[in-house]
């Protein structure tokens, strides 16, 4: 019995992640949901910034569309603790099909006197991705077997970014021939057939305890847990300072392409080869948080990530071309990491609080980013920004790699689990 239970431990280490997860039928179910929202909203993403730029003829109230996205994950830890306080399947279906419903209204919206219809929807869209997220992986944790987890969350990685490198060109297509009502129209659906997909989830979901506090105690529970605990607080940490650099770097895109004489429309080549390099390391994440744990895992990655934005102050096209591949490898190992850590250090009770609020830390630097880098990039030289951002993503990396496991001897097996 004992050299069976060995041999067939051996073969499952060794088995390919993706027919490992998707013969596992409640977590391929999962990743064809991620696929077909991810699509809709990949494709409504940029459609509704060119949506508003048409209507009003303002760059900042294009920008401003992402940022009605983004903003909910501000408070991301409070929209959490909804995915903890009822069961997380019904939640998931119940805020795909809100969402479906009000992207219907969009289609009201057909001069510069609606757009505030827009900008109301795509806040509550961002809202309900946070508590869709938190519901989600809470749900995934309970659902697929614990040791795909790691897999699971590299080929959601890789799903998102493969989707990426698709939908926004056909949500640009589709609002160039029908306007933005249809892409509207498009993400609706797909957020009807993910609602089916979750539907067919099998296993039986307990009802939460009822609450003994309020949504603010309850909150801060799931604050406090993620602050103090010695294995999570470094990665998402450092996922923070990751998210900053990159916002910083992401800022810097437009500038690297002028100094490599080209016109901006060769941005779109960086992007691709980012989004490829983010598909191949979601693709390799599972085996490799086996084999270096996560903490080792999210340190290869920034430091992969630290190389690759000081060589992006090279102006050579085949630097930068490489570089943008390993700025996607490395960028979502500390995501994948962070995410998968979570799941399998959190009581389900607290499961959808603590992943809301990693969110938020890891995510919400980003958009600082982004605004600080708007205004480095005009006043420093890429060849002295670059490597000082590559800098502090190495140092991050080095700290992060350094960080004793409490209890467990630093150099041992049991410190890689």
């Amino acid at each position: 019995m004992t050299a069976r239970k060995t041999h067939t431990t051996k073969t499952t280490r060794r088995a390919w992640p993706v027919p490992r997860v998707l013969r596992d039928r409640n977590a391929g179910l999962y990743l064809a949901g991620v696929v077909v929202s991810g699509f809709g909203t990949s494709a409504l993403w940029l459609a509704a910034g060119v949506w508003v730029k048409d209507l009003t003829g303002s760059d900042g109230l294009a920008a401003l569309s992402v940022l009605a996205m983004w903003a909910p994950t501000l408070v991301g830890p409070a929209l959490g603790t909804l995915a903890d306080r009822t069961r997380r399947r019904p939640l998931l279906i119940g805020t795909s099909l809100l969402m479906a419903a009000l992207l219907l209204t969009l289609f009201a919206v057909d001069s510069p006197d609606t757009l505030w219809l827009l900008f109301a929807v795509l806040f509550v869209y961002g809202a309900a991705g946070v508590v869709h997220d938190a519901a989600e992986s809470a749900l995934v944790a309970s659902a697929v077997d614990t040791r795909l987890l790691g897999d699971f969350n590299g080929l959601r990685t890789a799903a998102n970014e493969g989707v990426k490198l698709v939908a926004p060109a056909a949500g640009a297509g589709l609002y160039a021939a029908y306007g933005g009502a249809r892409v509207a129209l498009l993400d609706a659906a797909t957020f009807v057939l993910a609602a089916g997909l979750y539907a067919a989830l099998r296993g039986r979901e307990a009802r939460p305890e009822r609450p003994t506090v309020n949504w603010r105690r309850q909150t801060a529970e799931g604050a406090r847990y993620l602050w103090d605990h010695p294995r999570l607080r470094p990665l998402v940490l450092a996922g923070g300072v990751t998210m900053l650099c990159a916002g910083v770097n992401g800022a810097t895109a437009y500038a690297v392409v002028d100094a490599l004489g080209h016109s901006p429309a060769y941005a779109g080549a960086l992007y691709a080869v980012q989004g490829a390099g983010s598909v191949v390391v979601g693709l390799l994440a599972g085996p490799a948080l086996r084999r270096l744990g996560g903490r080792r895992f999210a340190a290869a990655g920034i430091a992969l990530l630290a190389v690759a934005a000081t060589a992006r102050a090279a102006p050579y096209d085949a630097v930068a071309l490489a570089s943008g591949a390993a700025i996607g490898a490395g960028l979502p190992a500390v995501l994948i990491a962070s995410l998968t850590a979570v799941q399998h250090e959190t009581p389900g009770a607290l499961l959808g609080r603590v992943t809301a609020t990693a969110g938020s830390l890891v995510l919400a630097p980003n958009v600082l980013g982004l605004a600080a880098g708007a205004v480095l990039v005009e006043t420093v030289d890429l060849r002295l920004l670059m490597p000082a951002l590559g800098t502090v993503l190495l140092t991050t990396a080095v700290a992060l790699a350094r960080h004793p496991m409490p209890g467990v001897p630093s150099g041992t097996r049991a410190e890689r689990l």
